[in-house]
């Protein structure tokens, strides 16, 4: 039996809500793989040293988020599908779905949260034992060789050069140069990397909230016409 009058406007405002919540699901995958791809962030994560990789700890999350972007896709074709239907076995099925979405998504702000230094902070290590490795003078030349490798890759990466006075001092044949000045980059490399990471966190951050409230308003909708 069809809906009329209020109950109708619900089922089209349901339909725009899901639609809105798939394109959503575009823009959280697009933004996933973004930061999957992003030029700087590859090249700082993807560097070795000493048999030993970056901290990969931003990428598990990109990787959570590509797939929650996908399952945002899927979850949003249905419940269009569901609404135009309206189908009440789809819809109570969509809204389960939902609520499934949304508690794993203040789950992963919770931990984020909680979290959000930590990237930075491990990045920052890495970048620390690799710095050190390559200005200690009895250290094996073929080590020295790999911190050399990734102090350039972050170094260019970044637009950085060293953690601090002394470092940058002593890597400084590393250090990327200021165009037409000749002179090396002011700006160390810890508040490039915590520059960095923060920018994600604040894209993740809004794109987080917006879904949040499709959400909301998609679960009311639902029970609505349930």
């Amino acid at each position: 039996m069809g809906v009329e009058g209020c109950m109708k406007c619900i089922k089209y405002l349901l339909f725009v809500f899901n639609f809105l919540f798939w394109l959503a699901g575009g823009v959280v995958l697009g933004v996933a793989l973004w930061l999957r791809h992003d030029p700087k962030t590859t090249s700082v994560l993807e560097t070795h040293f000493a048999d030993k990789a970056a901290p990969s700890t931003f990428f598990i999350g990109v990787y959570i988020l590509i797939g929650v972007g996908a399952v945002m896709m899927i979850v949003g074709f249905l419940g269009c599908y569901g609404a135009i239907q309206e189908s009440q076995c789809m819809l109570g099925t969509f809204f389960a779905c939902l609520v499934i979405l949304f508690a794993c998504e203040v789950a992963a702000g919770i931990w984020g949260f909680v979290n959000k230094d930590e990237v930075a902070r491990e990045i920052k290590a890495f970048y620390d034992q690799a710095s050190t490795a390559y200005i200690t003078p009895l250290q094996s030349q073929e080590k020295k060789e790999q911190a050399k490798a990734v102090l350039i890759a972050m170094h260019k990466a970044l637009d950085c050069c060293g953690a601090s006075f002394s470092t940058k001092v002593l890597t400084n044949e590393l250090c990327p140069k200021q165009v037409g000045v000749g002179k090396n980059i002011k700006m160390d490399c810890g508040t490039r990397i915590n520059e960095l990471f923060t920018e994600k966190l604040y894209i993740i951050g809004i794109a987080a909230v917006i879904v949040a409230v499709i959400m909301i308003l998609e679960m009311i909708f639902s029970m609505v016409l349930c």
